[in-house]
């Protein structure tokens, strides 16, 4: 058996099920971006030297696999749509809560690239944003699971916060403004 099917040479992926569509499709797109976002996390937390996150990373990467595998299944599918729980995206969102609660973290938008693992987290976020938005855009064709928006989005803050904290931990200040700017420090609209 070889992972070279052959099958996909034309431009076609089959989906859980057995339906074939092209490898433009935008759900194709949309869980493809999962397994990017897996990658990019594998990179984070091969980088990152805090046990703990790597631990929690390893965690969120296990549950994209089932987050791809919803994205993937379609609602006729014969197979089964994967559940994505409230307690997955409960347990995100108890993340955040705890890391922002740290003093300073939330002080400034930041330039990423002062370190190696946070810009690691930072590239991370942004697959993870893309995503959410392929996500929203197949969910506009179609019904998805709405745990997968509200997972996708925790997530997005949770790898902002983390690539913040390891700033942190090192003593970094990857701050965007300089002192003497006066206008707004923060804003939660990234």
């Amino acid at each position: 058996m070889s992972i070279s099917t052959l099958r996909g040479d034309g431009g076609q992926t089959s989906l859980p099920g057995g339906s074939r569509v092209s490898k433009a499709d935008l759900r194709v797109d949309a869980y493809g971006t999962i397994d990017e976002l897996i990658s990019s996390m594998g990179l984070a937390r091969a980088l990152c030297n805090d046990n703990s996150m790597k631990a929690l990373t390893e965690t969120i990467q296990r549950e994209l696999f089932k987050v791809g595998s919803s994205l993937s299944t379609t609602p006729e599918s014969r197979k089964p749509q994967p559940v994505i729980s409230d307690e997955m995206v409960d347990r995100l969102t108890s993340e955040v809560h705890r890391m922002e609660a740290t003093e300073g973290l939330l002080a400034d938008w930041v330039l990423p690239g002062a370190d190696a693992a946070s810009a690691a987290y930072d590239v991370a976020r942004t697959v993870c944003r893309r995503a959410e938005r392929l996500a929203v855009g197949l969910s506009l064709e179609g019904p998805i699971d709405p745990n997968v928006l509200r997972y996708l989005n925790r997530l997005s803050d949770l790898l902002w916060l983390m690539g913040r904290l390891i700033e942190m931990s090192l003593d970094i200040n990857a701050k965007l403004r300089s002192a003497d700017n006066t206008g707004p420090r923060w804003s939660r609209a990234w």
